[in-house]
C-alpha cells in the first residue's frame, strides 16, 4: 500500500512517495507552476503519480501556525484537498508540516547544497518529513 506525501506552497508541490509496504519515504519531483490558482497540471501530474505508484492514500500539509492556528495557507491547503479528492477519488489526510521546511533546509545545509540549489529540493525534501512522519506514527499505532 503506497502513500503520496505531498507539500502545497503558493508556487510548488513537493511530492514523496512511500515503499510498498508503508515503512519509508522517498522524494519523487517537484512540480512547479506560473501561477498560485493554476492547479489543472498540478492536479493532472497528481492523478498520473498516484496511478503510477497505485497509491491508496494522499498525506497533505497542513501548515499551521506555530501556535496551532490555521491562517492563510492552512485554507489553502484544505482547498487543496478538496481538489485532490474529487480529482483523484482518494482519502487525503491532513498532516501538520510544521518545520518540516526548517528541517529540509538543514539537511540541505549539512550535506552542502549551495543556496541557489537548494530552491529545486526543498519542498521535495520537505514532502519526504510530511510522509515519513505519517508512516512513523502509523506502523507505531499498528495500523
Amino acid at each position: 500500500m503506497r502513500v503520496l506525501g505531498l507539500d502545497y506552497g503558493t508556487k510548488t508541490v513537493g511530492v514523496a512517495v512511500s515503499d510498498p509496504l508503508g515503512i519509508t519515504a522517498q522524494g519523487l519531483e517537484t512540480i512547479a507552476r506560473k501561477e498560485e490558482n493554476k492547479l489543472r497540471k498540478t492536479l493532472a501530474r497528481i492523478e498520473e503519480l498516484c496511478r503510477e505508484y497505485e497509491v491508496k492514500t494522499i498525506v497533505l500539509g497542513l501548515p499551521k501556525n506555530m501556535n496551532n492556528t490555521v491562517g492563510e495557507r492552512a485554507q489553502a491547503a484544505e482547498e487543496f484537498r478538496e481538489m485532490l479528492e474529487r480529482r483523484t477519488a482518494l482519502p487525503v489526510v491532513m498532516w501538520d508540516e510544521r518545520l518540516t521546511t526548517v528541517m529540509a533546509e538543514n539537511v540541505l545545509k549539512e550535506n552542502g547544497v549551495r543556496r541557489e540549489e537548494r530552491k529545486k529540493y526543498i519542498d521535495k525534501i520537505a514532502a519526504v518529513f510530511i510522509l515519513q512522519s505519517y508512516l512513523d506514527m502509523m506502523s507505531s499505532s499498528g495500523e
